[in-house]
C-alpha cells in the first residue's frame, strides 16, 4: 500500500522523540505516538504501518493519523491527541441558563426552607421551565464552577 503521508525525522526531532520515550514520564498514548514516528521514519526504520500497529497493539487508523498530524500540522500535533470538533454530549446548561441557575441560588429560597438545596435548585429549574430535567450534580459542578458567593 502506497503511503500518502511520509514522515521525515530530522536529528534533533528524532532525539527529542528518543529522549520522550525513554524517560517515561509523560502520558502512555504520548510516548505511544513517539514510538510511531521513530517506527515509520523513512530516513530510519521505515516499517509500514500494519507492522507498527501490530508491535505497539494499536489500531492501524492511529499510525495513518499520528503520522497524517506529523506531516500536516507538525510534532508537537502528532503526539496530542486530536480535539473533539463537537463534544460528545451537548451542555445541559448554556450561559444564560447559568445566569438564571445563579440568580436563583442567590436570590431568598422558597417558602418553608432555610437554605436552597442542590435538589431544589435544579427542581426550581425544571418548574421555570429552564431545563427538562437536571440532575442535582450539573447543578453543583455549575456553582462550583462559577464559584458564586451568596453575599
Amino acid at each position: 500500500m502506497n503511503k500518502t503521508y511520509i514522515v521525515r525525522l530530522t536529528d534533533d526531532e528524532r532525539q527529542e522523540l528518543v529522549q520522550l520515550t525513554r524517560s517515561g514520564k509523560a502520558a502512555a498514548y504520548k510516548i505511544k505516538h513517539a514510538h510511531i514516528l521513530l517506527h515509520v521514519d523513512a530516513n530510519g526504520p521505515n516499517w509500514s504501518d500494519d507492522h507498527v500497529a501490530t508491535a505497539l497493539h494499536c489500531h492501524g487508523n492511529t499510525v495513518r493519523n499520528v503520522r497524517q498530524r506529523f506531516v500536516e500540522h507538525g510534532l508537537a500535533a502528532a503526539l496530542v491527541r486530536k480535539k473533539q470538533d463537537t463534544p460528545s454530549r451537548q451542555r445541559l446548561l448554556d450561559g444564560a441558563k447559568e445566569a438564571r441557575l445563579i440568580a436563583l441560588r442567590c436570590g431568598p429560597p422558597p417558602q418553608g426552607q432555610a437554605k436552597w438545596t442542590l435538589q431544589l435548585l435544579a427542581d426550581q429549574l425544571v418548574a421555570l421551565h429552564v431545563v427538562e430535567t437536571i440532575s442535582y450534580e450539573t447543578v453543583r459542578q455549575t456553582i462550583k464552577k462559577t464559584s458564586s458567593s451568596r453575599t
